[in-house]
């Protein structure tokens, strides 16, 4: 199987390339699945239902969330209505939608895909991300129940995000970070054939900081003070992700490469 994952989307500037480009993408590369970060998509604070029906409408299969994941009301209430969109498996146990979902894929193969949120330099107490995704893994295995297994680490250390990526090793495809904006260079096959990198980096502006307007940012840094609210930087984005092709069989991964389509970065793709 072929899958895309583009990592969070910021604000106007990374919706726009995501539905400028993603449609182009999926044909060019002979796409089977796509999973998106939608986290910061509308005005870089969570994702409205609006702003969700543009990317899933660009060619999206599934798109994630993470800690802002209803900092947008109305998501409270489309998350229930639109099974494409998942948030943490250990949000609240009382938050609406699910953490995990299991989609169908072109020629009957499904796809497994997971978000769990870090608890290390995070601001909330969340559940032990560990245990959470390992009760999954165990319930959906690779090769078994789902072709292709996809894991979102949504979490601000590194540390955390390799330990993830090790801990899922052979039961996964991919193990992804997201959540800090810039992309890692580490993207590699682990030993037992799991796809991993620390972070996918953002759709977004990268003329910024992590993806904000830079002005407020700096003032913050040099003053200490701030005079306005952050705002998403509204520049030509790059789509940051990576691309990864599993083996049908043991849904391990036969080949990856980082995505970085438009925008300042420079390019990469499969």
């Amino acid at each position: 199987m072929r899958l895309l994952y583009l990592g969070d989307v910021m604000g106007r500037a990374g919706r726009a390339a995501i539905s400028e480009t993603l449609p182009r993408l999926r044909e060019e590369w002979r796409l089977d699945f796509v999973v998106v970060n939608g986290e910061n998509s509308s005005n870089g604070m969570g994702l409205s239902g609006e702003h969700a029906k543009l990317l899933l409408d660009a060619g999206a299969d599934c798109l994630t969330l993470g800690d802002h994941a209803f900092d947008q009301k109305d998501m409270m209430q489309y998350i229930e209505r639109e099974p494409r969109i998942i948030r943490p498996i250990n949000f609240a146990k009382s938050a609406p939608g699910k953490g995990f979902r299991l989609f169908s894929a072109p020629g009957g193969r499904k796809v497994l895909v997971a978000q769990v949120l870090g608890q290390v330099f995070m601001k909330r107490a969340f559940d032990d991300p560990f245990s959470a995704i390992d009760q999954v893994l165990r319930s959906h295995p690779l090769g078994g129940l789902a072709q292709a297994v996809i894991v979102d680490i949504h979490c601000e250390a590194t540390s955390e995000k390799m330990a993830m990526g090790h801990f899922c090793d052979g039961r996964a495809s991919l193990v992804v970070g997201t959540h800090t904006h810039v992309p890692t260079a580490d993207a590699q096959i682990l030993t037992g054939g799991t796809a991993y990198q620390t972070d996918a980096g953002m759709c977004g502006d990268y003329n910024s900081v992590i993806g904000m307007d830079k002005a407020e940012p700096m003032r913050r840094f040099v003053t200490g003070m701030g005079k306005e609210r952050f705002s998403p930087a509204r520049g030509p984005a790059t789509l940051s992700g990576i691309f990864v092709e599993t083996d049908d069989r043991t849904g391990k991964a036969k080949d990856f490469r980082m995505v970085r389509v438009g925008g300042r970065l420079e390019q990469a793709a499969p």
